[in-house]
């Protein structure tokens, strides 16, 4: 293997929305540290949110004009290197200097017109990769597009693809109308797209890539499953034999209390007594009781159904009425904020509730935590309880995805040892999650098993190193 080309809508630290921005941050670093002789190179709208700080250090690599179907688009790339990662930028302010990066109207022309920009780069600068990697519906395209419109290149015949999703819950779903119009496909093309009577980007993607790989090996077997598929179980079903799951990591760097200096106090697995001061100052900070006998729990989430939200809201009035602390930070639906304000609000000595996204605080959050709860429906992989681990909070999560496969349960043994990374459990049931909480608070009375347990999460390795050998594992066995 000697050259890989990711392409995504998003990395850190150039922009990020999500989960993908972290991945696609780290990932292509990771892999490059792991096999320095490679040639990892990465490809990014450039959106006007990109800062001046990166934009003056950018190098302009080459301008062409981008077919897509009658229209001929200006496309300009500007190269940054990074860690020995080449990103490529792609500039056209028509589809990409707006506010936001999604949720447009025409989400699906721009990046169709990524997708198509993507594929035509490969020749205007000579570099056809051995591996590309595309990543959710809004790079699908790419690989749609290299298996059909160039399929009788043979340099493009050479490059294997390989499909990430991340959430599979959006697929890029549009109508036929636009199949000629906007994508510049014919009839040849319908069928590879077409998926209960639409255009799915995603379904085309999962057709026509190598290999398919989502984020987590349990979210590989769920998404199977109609319960969790959202109406793609059998296209995915079909193409099992080419799926693969990897856990996603984390920047064990970037996330460590040793050094963090966005925490009051910083400390390792051997100093976690000075844990209780990042406790102290944000009880303070947020006018909170400072008690370090009051467990603080924390939740740290998109507010939506899907992260497990409502069964927080069905017994997290009964879960307050004990001795503990709850700290509530993040936004979402209208219906979940209102309810945590509520919740503060009869709890004013017991909930905060923060509706705002903000590294910096979550950090702060995450080392102040005794016990950090996810319950999600769903959680394709979840990159927050790796996080919470690291800074010493225990995790409560339920089964599922990359939770299942992150954090195990924690079992006390006859001789005074234990197994497991923190608290779980499988049904999706509000009870179910209240007693495992419970049980999460209960062991945090005990100070020398929590000790024991703190120690043990702190200790383990979520770096993107060990995922970064795995995806290029996979990689060579495609190659061969």
């Amino acid at each position: 293997m000697n050259k890989i080309l990711y392409v995504a809508t998003e990395a850190l630290p150039f922009i990020s929305s999500g989960g993908l921005g972290d991945v696609i941050g780290s990932l292509p670093i990771a892999v490059k540290k792991a096999e320095p002789q490679c040639d990892v190179r990465v490809i990014l709208p450039l959106y006007g949110a990109v800062s001046e700080h990166y934009r003056k250090n950018m190098t302009k690599v080459c301008e062409f004009a981008v077919d897509l179907s009658w229209r001929k688009q200006y496309a300009g790339i500007y190269s940054y290197n990074l860690e020995n990662v080449t990103y490529y930028f792609l500039d056209n302010e028509y589809y990409f200097k707006r506010d936001g990066l999604y949720g447009h109207f025409d989400d699906g022309e721009r990046f169709a017109y990524f997708s198509a920009a993507v594929v035509a780069l490969m020749d205007k600068i000579d570099f056809f990769p051995d591996v590309l990697h595309a990543n959710d519906w809004q790079s699908a395209l790419s690989i749609v597009y290299l298996k059909t419109l160039y399929s009788h290149d043979e340099r493009y015949r050479k490059v294997k693809t390989v499909f990430s999703i991340h959430n599979i819950a959006f697929q890029g779903k549009y109508s036929f109308d636009i199949l000629e119009d906007v994508f510049g496909l014919g009839n040849k093309e319908r069928e590879i797209l077409e998926y209960n009577g639409c255009i799915n980007l995603m379904k085309g993607a999962i057709v026509c890539c190598d290999t398919l790989m989502t984020v987590s090996e349990k979210y590989a077997d769920e998404i199977q499953s109609s319960i969790y598929a959202h109406g793609l179980e059998y296209i995915t079903r079909l193409y099992s034999c080419k799926t693969k799951g990897v856990l996603n990591g984390i920047d064990m760097t970037y996330y460590d209390p040793k050094t963090d200096d966005c925490i009051a106090k910083n400390y390792t697995w051997r100093s976690i007594a000075r844990k209780s001061d990042n406790k102290a100052e944000l009880q303070a900070s947020l006018g909170l009781p400072v008690r370090a006998d009051a467990p603080m729990i924390s939740i740290i989430s998109r507010l939506t159904e899907q992260k497990g939200l409502d069964l927080v809201k069905a017994v997290i009035d009964e879960v307050m009425c004990d001795d503990v602390q709850l700290v509530i930070l993040g936004k979402g639906d209208y219906e979940y904020e209102e309810f945590f304000k509520g919740l503060e609000g009869r709890f004013p000595d017991k909930v905060r509730t923060l509706l705002l996204y903000n590294k910096e605080l979550s950090k702060k959050i995450y080392a102040s935590s005794d016990v950090f709860l996810m319950p999600s429906k769903t959680e394709p992989c979840g990159l927050s309880q790796m996080i919470a681990s690291r800074y010493g909070a225990i995790p409560v999560v339920r089964e599922t995805g990359g939770l299942y496969d992150s954090i195990k349960p924690y079992i006390e043994h006859d001789d005074g040892t234990f197994e497991g990374d923190g608290f779980t459990f499988a049904n999706y049931n509000a009870h179910d999650m209240m007693y495992t909480l419970r049980l999460a608070v209960s062991l945090y009375r005990d100070e020398a098993k929590r000790n024991a347990l703190v120690k043990k999460i702190m200790r383990r390795d979520f770096s993107w190193g060990v995922s970064a050998e795995k995806y290029i594992e996979i990689y060579n066995e495609l190659l061969k």
